[in-house]
Parts: structure tokens; sequence; C-alpha cells
């Protein structure tokens, strides 16, 4: 629930993040996730706390807050040496929060990306804690879900497991409600992949996987798309090759019946059995460059506190071909230079703003337009307004000259307006042609196409049943249509899945702009391709379309999308989505009047 970025250094807040929450003023940003976004704030004494709000479309599902309540409420009681405890927390809020023990160190996953696999007595430590862990947060009759490297945190007298029992509350709410699993697939159990029933030893097969990952830098089961994974998870045996003899014990972490899985009580026992010297936790139970991570932490949150919260620098509108915008850094994940806006050493004093305070970027995706003068220019340099040049002096000579001069102009302009009315009336003639003959639809055949806008691609997006996505987002999101009612009738589905059901329907793939076109596998997907193909339609069959395959997409919008079809869920998977990649020219078409 905390993670902060290289170095020590904070993300500060964005312009839509808030400044305080209750009583606790928000310092910077530590991270985001799936379930909201994380801050970093202090108790009125002084005492770093992490802060985590939850994502509205989750806070706003009564189901959840009722989950969420429950959860909460059972964490309090979870009070374990290698636990981030739960300090406060607002349940009933519009924006429900949570605050917890502020950890001053990286994730497990930001330090492995960062400086490799942990030597042998360093995992031996970090199974023993995490074990502990475990056991306190049963003991509580809570099961966390979702254990993976990014909620175990490193701090200088051992682990810290976080975030333990929310990942619950999510599954009772609308996003779930198709059968999608809460939990990362790379680090889900066996039975959790099955959509069975989750017990604490689920949990124990997490820590297997995060144990081989400490020790290897790569989980027992590969990388790769998340449903190859989940496969090799439920059907194959774990790759523990190059794991250390020492380790040889986690491989009963995984197995396949949770009946034969140790407890934790037992891995603790088996940890302390394979290592040569007593099991003691200690400021030096780390990687050197680890600790030293640890200890910049800790003074620039002390450095923080001292000052108000930074702000976001903001930058000049950006003139450049449209770019996707970044994904959400998830919580403690691996730090990136870029993202660091603060000073490299801590400062005690208020952040200074920019001399010149400017525009925040916003994205454009239609032709270029002039930005507005700097600010530090507009009186600058004050310019006169602009002034007609005095006429010439009277020239009674030439004035009849002039005369005859203005006659031929004024004659030649009649003759040009008369042809340039010609062929506007011919140009019209040939479109009201081409409109009869079927070659276009609506304003954009008659306009023509739009100049071409930059694409933006979006790999792996999986879409479950009756969702949509929408080509405006970035990047697309599935969302599910209000009160579960069909993606089919609601007017912004502009790509969705829908399987009607009964022996004879075939799912479908669809959008609410009733633009579709199947691609010939001669055709290469392109905009001009797109463009040019108007055999539309507002559906697909799903038995239709095979790996590999291309549609364009048209939404009512203006969009044009490429999107290739990459698979559906595999038959063992309780989730039912199918795969896409999508190529997006955003504004490429004027949008449909009838909306």
């Amino acid at each position: 629930m905390t993670g902060v970025q290289q170095g020590g250094h904070f993300r500060p807040l964005e312009s839509g993040d808030p400044t305080s929450v209750a009583s606790y003023r928000l310092a910077a940003r530590l991270g985001a996730g799936g379930m909201g976004t994380v801050y970093l704030s202090y108790t009125p004494g002084g005492h770093p706390i992490a802060l985590k709000t939850i994502r509205p479309e989750l806070s706003e599902d009564p189901e959840f807050r009722r989950r969420f309540r429950q959860e909460v409420q059972a964490a309090q009681r979870v009070q374990g040496l290698y636990t981030a405890p739960v300090i406060d927390y607002d349940t009933e809020d519009a924006h429900p929060w949570l605050a917890t023990a502020y950890v001053a160190g990286p994730s497990l996953a930001a330090a492995v990306g960062e400086h490799g696999p942990l030597p042998v007595p360093s995992v031996l430590l970090l199974l023993a804690g995490m074990a502990e862990a475990l056991s306190v947060i049963h003991g509580a009759g809570i099961v966390h879900r979702d254990l993976k490297p990014s909620n175990v945190l490193l701090a200088s007298d051992g682990p810290r497991v976080i975030d333990f029992g929310i990942a619950r509350a999510a599954d009772a709410t609308a996003l779930t409600g198709t059968g999608v699993s809460i939990g990362t697939p790379a680090f889900m159990s066996p039975e959790q992949a099955a959509g069975k029933k989750v017990t604490p030893a689920s949990d124990v097969f997490a820590l297997g996987q995060v144990a081989a990952f400490a020790a290897r830098g790569t989980g027992a089961y590969g990388d790769g798309p998340s449903h190859a994974v989940l496969y090799r998870i439920v059907h194959e045996e774990p790759d523990l090759s190059g794991l250390a003899e020492q380790l040889g014990f986690i491989a009963r972490c995984l197995a396949k019946d949770p009946a034969e899985r140790p407890s934790p009580a037992e891995i603790i026992t088996l940890c302390q059995e394979a290592s040569p010297t007593p099991l003691r936790q200690s400021g030096s139970w780390l990687p050197e460059a680890i600790a030293a991570q640890i200890t910049q932490r800790v003074s620039a949150s002390a450095a923080l506190a001292a000052g108000p919260a930074p702000t976001a620098p903001v930058t000049q509108p950006d003139l450049s071909p449209p770019r996707q915008a970044p994904a959400q850094t998830p919580a403690h994940a691996a730090p990136t230079a870029a993202a660091t806006h603060l000073p490299p050493t801590p400062s005690f004093g208020p952040v200074v703003p920019p001399p010149h305070p400017q525009a925040p970027y916003q994205p454009s995706y239609g032709p270029p337009t002039v930005p507005p003068p700097f600010p530090h220019q507009q009186h600058a340099h004050p310019q006169p307004a602009w002034r007609p040049l005095p006429p010439p002096k009277k020239n009674q000579a030439g004035k009849w000259i002039g005369i005859s001069i203005a006659a031929v102009m004024g004659l030649s302009w009649l003759g040009g307006c008369a042809s340039f009315i010609k062929e506007l009336g011919d140009s019209s003639d040939a479109s009201a042609t081409s409109g009869a003959t079927g070659g276009g639809t609506g304003s954009a055949a008659s306009a023509g196409p739009l100049p071409d806008p930059q694409p933006v691609t979006y790999k792996g997006i999986n879409i479950p049943e009756s969702y949509s996505v929408r080509f405006a987002d970035s990047p697309p999101k599935p969302v599910e249509a209000p009160d579960g009612s069909s993606p089919r009738y609601e007017s912004d589905s502009d790509l969705y899945y829908y399987d009607a059901g009964g022996w004879d329907n075939d799912p479908l793939l669809g959008s609410s702009g009733e633009k579709v076109v199947l691609l010939n596998n001669a055709q290469k997907g392109s905009l001009a391709t797109c463009r040019a193909e108007t055999r539309y339609t507002k559906e697909v069959q799903l038995s239709q379309v095979s790996k590999g395959s291309q549609l364009c997409v048209h939404s009512s919008s203006g969009h044009i999308a490429l999107v290739t079809f990459k698979g559906s869920a595999p038959e063992n998977d309780p989730s039912d989505y199918v795969t896409v990649d999508v190529t997006v020219w955003r504004n490429a078409e004027d949008p449909s009047s009838e909306e």
C-alpha cells in the first residue's frame, strides 16, 4: 500500500489529486493501482502514513462498500510485526479511504527489477517474515487473495505484507460480474484461477511464487499473456531451475493440491532448517544497495514533512502528434526516473513554483492550432496595434490610367467568379452522383477524408462478455453497460463483445456506430483501407474471425480503429473474454449526425 520512487523521491501531486483527505494533508503520490491511489501523509504528530483512496467506480458500488467495510474492520485486528497495521479509515465517505503505517522501503518487485535476485540468506528471511505475516492475517479470518511482489515491502527490519483482504471486497462488484477474477494471474493459485473456493492454502501457493521470483528474478510459471500463464499454473509443473538447494522446499508450496502445501508455521520451520545460522532480522538482512535506498527514503519522507505538498509542474500545450497516455503506475511498481519531479536531494523548505506558470498539456487529436502567446511574452514587449499604411498622395495625372486598370481588373474578376460557380456546380453534381451510386454514406462521402491523424496502438486488451471499449479512452478500458444491460444498445460502445445465449446464437463483435468491416486476408489493414471499405455491418459473428483477423471499426464520434483479433479465453479459464489489439486514428472522419 506504500511505494516510493527510486532514490527516495516521491511523485508530486497531480492536478486532479486532492490536497487533503479528512484531517490528513497529502504530501506526495506513492503510486496508483487497480483499487485506487496511494499518497504519503502524516499524523498530527508528524509520523508518516500511507493513505489509499478508492477508485470512484468501486466506491459507487454499494456491495463493494459493504465488503470493504467488513475487510477494513477485520484488517484492524491484524497487528503483526510483518504487516502494515491500519491506522485510520472512513468507509462511509463519498470517496472511501484507508490509512496504514508507512513503510520506508521499496517493494520486492521494484528491488528485484532494479538490483536483481536476492541472495539466499535474504530470501530465507523474506520467506520467514512473509509466513509469519500470513499466520497473523489468517488468524484474523482473512485470506489475502492478491499476494505478489508489489504487495511485499522491504523495510530495514524485515518484510511487510500489505493490501491483505482488500481484493475480496472487489469480488462482488459489477467489475467482476462476468466472471473476471480478482488477483494477479502470475501469482494466482490453481483453484483461484479456476474460479474455485479460495482458502489460506491459496496464499501459500502465492508465497511460493513470490519466493521463486525473489530468488530467480522470474516467476515459476514464466511470463506472457495472462491466459497462457494461468493455463500453465493449472496444468503444468513449476519451473524452478536455477533455484538454490536450500530453497528446494518452495516446490511444496506450489503443489496443485491445496492439502499438500505446508502451513505458514511449517514454512518458518523449513526456513530455520535451511539457514546455517539462526534467523535474525536486522539492518543487514538486505543487500547494501537496497539498504541504502531505504535510508534515502527515510530522509526524503522527513524532508516532505517540513514543507507544503508539492504539485506537478505543468507544460506548454504540445503541438506534436497525439501520443498514448502513459499507463497507470501500479502501487509499488518499479520506479522510473522520468516520473520524478522533485529535486535530487531532499529539501526542507517549501517547493518554489516555476517563475512562469504555464497551461497544462491538453492532447490535440485534430489539426494543430497555433498556441496562444506565452504568458511571460504577453506584456513584456507590447506590440502596437496594426494600422493601415497612409494612402499615397493624389496624382491627378494618373487618375484616368488608374480608372482604366480598375475596369480591366473588374472584368477579369467577374469572369473568374463565373468560372468558379460553374466548377462548384460540376462538383456538386459529381457528389450527388457518387451518393446515388453508393460511393459513400452521410457527410463523410461529400466532405472527403480529413487529414491523416497519428495512430495510437494498444495491445492485449481483454474485453469480457457484455463489456465494451471506447476509442476515445487512453488506454481503452473495458466498461460494462449501466444496470447490466446489453452493450449493443449503448451509444458509446465503440467495440463490444456480446453473447446473446441460446443454441443458435453465436457471440458477436460489434459497434454502436454500426460501421464494422471484416477485412479479407489479402487486404492490408491501414487507415486508407478502412476509409475505402464501405461493406458496413453492425456486428460480426465470432465464428467468422480467427487469430489475426482484422476489422475496421468506425465510431459515431469520428474515430477509426483497426482491430486485430488475438483469441478467446481458453476453455479452462473461468472468464469469458476476447483479446484484441487496437490501433486508433482519432477524429479521422466527421462524427455521425445520427447520435
